[in-house]
């Protein structure tokens, strides 16, 4: 049960005085729907009124404010022109304008003869001064009547930046006062206010540095936000900790069978993740690790010598991949080392019909099929396994938590391992996995060729075209990304069916184009002609980022590089040099260029180590677009920005763990305070686990 006392937090935006119906769509496009998100939406900016310039003094463009003298009402002769009024100060004229002006509110309200303050935005017009529907109008005797300084909120198309202000000052009126979570030694050393005075700070900013994320009361709030969520993976770590699951040991004789037909040893970075993983399928409790490796450092090996370890121990293992395209890659590249080993493969996809489906999940069921591979499809209703123990879940930023939990459910409490090959930072990993296990493979194979990377201005596009068609002359192929997938009139990128058109003339037919609008047979089928080299250059949009193997592919063109994020760069160009020929990859970019752009192309050129990508992404971007604001896994901060806050967060993730050691149930008085935080910030899961246990 909710706390009573944050009800009105969670009523809807339409209970707040002025937002009806229709305000209430756009309000709730602008922040959300209710009331505590507005609450939790800072400001953005600040209109900065205090200011006092004279008339000639006041800068074409900005905003102003001026005490003025009324001197003349103009109203126009034809409805179709503006109502002017003309005012003065001793420095020189400005002329208010007012479309569609009703004269007796203007006259009230702008007397001649007599002194008032305006502010709004002064423009030129015939090289004169005007001001255009001034935002506030007050009689400088009352100075209360024109606030000094204005939060500014994000807004929508239709909703006015007055009517979003009032909203949100009316939801954080209604901010109840609460009883203090925070530990109060803590709150001294950081010197912050309390949650309330916090809040009402922050949402009355007086300058743009109190914006800012390291202001006192913007880190008070982002804390509550990261304990939070700190606090809600804790009680999920606990509840699997007490969750008994199976203790997996294998005898090793599949996996000696493997590593024979091997062509290379295992690197140290992948024994030791090895290492960890068999400890933790060996452990009576359920087993739930991160593996990151970067793009080739040899994941996959690892993970499949891991699955027969469960197979030795009379379990089944499954592999979830996102796409298609990714399982079935997977589907060859282990089928012969499952060969070596003994091993039956089966593969599930979207695509089985009929007699062939039945069969196969008949194999499932029978426990006949030892090791499934497959995308959601392994999680569907009539898909059961004999014994499933262990689960791997492949590039899990793309799978939501439902999705994995689906997955569980097919097995008695099966150990789960989830991969990555999008390195994330340390802080984003502690928000977003803390609470699995981490492995790391930080090292690459032996043998594996560093790829050459060039920053190409795009005016040198056709020497570029020549090189791709070189190179695909010599047998070679080439993936071209573009950043969008048609031409569009907001955003003058190329489009990837543009470049695809043009190089068809260039190329013929042995061009291909996969973007996010085919459907997954569509994409399929090209991929697999590039796959099979009958396509020599493949145009694509950012779907080829994960899981596409062509050894055969040596050139990766990347187009508008600098409106892509660093790690998105990083994975697009891992998908070239996995052959023996020496590959590259062109950043084609239009400058001139961003400080932050310049930065993220020179990141590019130095290293290739993931790891240190990911870190300078961060740095660079910010953690919402390190993911993606839309990835499933993520959790979304309203006010936490973790390249900010990322000590704030490893503090937040030891004051949780102590929590947790101390209260697990949450039931002392602190631990009540502390249901009402997971409350706040839409961590109520994690109060229902307390319950279930």
């Amino acid at each position: 049960m909710r706390p009573p006392i944050l009800n009105p937090l969670f009523a809807d935006v339409t209970t707040l005085p002025g937002v009806g119906p229709k305000l209430a769509v756009l309000v709730a496009r602008a922040a959300g729907p209710r009331v505590i998100d507005l609450i939790l939406t800072l400001p953005s900016g600040v209109i900065d009124r205090s200011a006092r310039p004279k008339i000639a003094d006041a800068p074409f463009g900005a905003l102003a404010t001026l005490e003025v003298r009324i001197d003349k009402h103009d109203p126009p002769r034809s409805p179709r022109l503006p109502y002017r009024v003309i005012c003065s100060d001793e420095t020189g004229f400005i002329t208010l304008i007012f479309f569609r002006g009703k004269p007796d509110y203007l006259k009230r309200a702008l007397p001649e003869g007599e002194t008032r303050l305006i502010s709004g935005k002064i423009e030129e017009y015939a090289g004169a001064r005007q001001m255009t529907h001034p935002d506030h109008i007050a009689d400088p005797k009352d100075p209360d009547a024109m606030p000094l300084f204005e939060a500014v909120y994000p807004l929508t198309q239709g909703l006015t930046a007055n009517v979003m202000r009032k909203a949100v000052g009316a939801a954080v009126a209604r901010a109840p006062r609460l009883s203090e979570w925070q530990d109060a030694a803590w709150i001294k050393r950081q010197d912050w206010l309390g949650w309330n005075d916090a809040l009402m700070t922050a949402h009355s900013p007086t300058s743009t540095a109190e914006l800012s994320a390291l202001q006192p009361a913007r880190q008070r709030l982002a804390y509550d936000e990261l304990l939070a969520n700190q606090l809600a993976l804790a009680l999920i770590r606990r509840v699997r900790m007490k969750s008994i699951g199976r203790s997996i040991v294998g005898d090793g004789t599949l996996r000696a069978k493997v590593r024979k037909s091997l062509p290379f040893k295992l690197t140290e970075a992948q024994e030791n993740a090895l290492k960890e993983i068999n400890a933790d399928m060996e452990a009576p409790e359920r087993m739930v690790r991160l593996l990151q490796g970067d793009v080739g450092s040899g994941k996959t090996i690892v993970a499949f010598l891991a699955m027969l370890n469960a197979v030795e121990a009379g379990a089944q293992a499954a592999l979830m991949a996102p796409t298609e395209i990714l399982a079935r890659q997977h589907f060859e590249t282990l089928s012969p080392l499952a060969e070596a080993a003994g091993v039956s493969l089966e593969i599930v996809t979207g695509r089985d019909k009929g007699a062939a489906r039945s069969e196969k999940l008949g194999r499932i069921a029978s426990g006949e099929a030892q090791i499934v591979l497959g995308t959601h499809a392994l999680f569907q209703e009539d898909v059961a396994y004999k014994e499933l123990g262990f689960i791997i879940v492949d590039e899990q930023h793309r799978f939501g938590v439902h999705q994995r939990m689906a997955l569980s459910e097919k097995g008695p409490r099966p150990d789960m391992l989830v991969m990555t090959a999008t390195p994330i930072p340390r802080t984003l990993a502690l928000a977003v996995y803390g609470d699995m296990e981490m492995s790391a493979i930080r090292e690459k194979p032996p043998g594996r060729k560093p790829v050459t990377t060039r920053a190409v201005p795009v005016e040198r596009i056709e020497e570029v075209i020549a090189g791709v068609k070189r190179a695909a002359e010599a047998g070679e192929q080439i993936y071209w990304v573009c950043p969008l997938v048609e031409e569009s009139e907001l955003v003058p990128l190329t489009a990837a069916e543009d470049r695809y058109n043009e190089m068809r003339e260039r190329f013929g037919d042995r061009v291909g184009l996969v973007h996010g609008r085919m459907s997954g047979a569509e994409k399929d089928a090209v991929m697999e002609k590039f796959h099979e080299r009958e396509l020599s250059v493949l145009i694509a949009t950012t779907v080829i980022e994960v899981g596409v193997n062509a050894p055969n592919a040596t050139i990766m063109v990347i187009e508008h590089a600098e409106h892509f994020g660093l790690a998105q760069l990083h994975q697009l160009r891992g998908r070239v040099g996995r052959g023996v020929k020496p590959a590259s990859c062109i950043l084609l970019y239009k400058g001139p260029l961003g400080e932050t752009a310049k930065a993220r192309l020179s990141i590019l050129r130095e290293t290739e180590d993931g790891f240190r990508i990911a870190e300078e992404d961060l740095r660079l971007r910010g953690a919402g677009d390190v993911l993606g604001a839309a990835q499933s896994g993520f959790p979304e901060f309203r006010i936490a920005d973790i390249a900010a806050h990322g000590e704030l967060l490893a503090a937040a993730r030891d004051d949780a763990r102590l929590i947790i050691e101390k209260d697990p149930e949450l039931k002392s008085e602190r631990g009540e305070a502390l249901r009402c935080l997971l409350y706040l910030f839409s961590r109520d899961d994690a109060v229902r686990l307390i319950r279930s246990g």
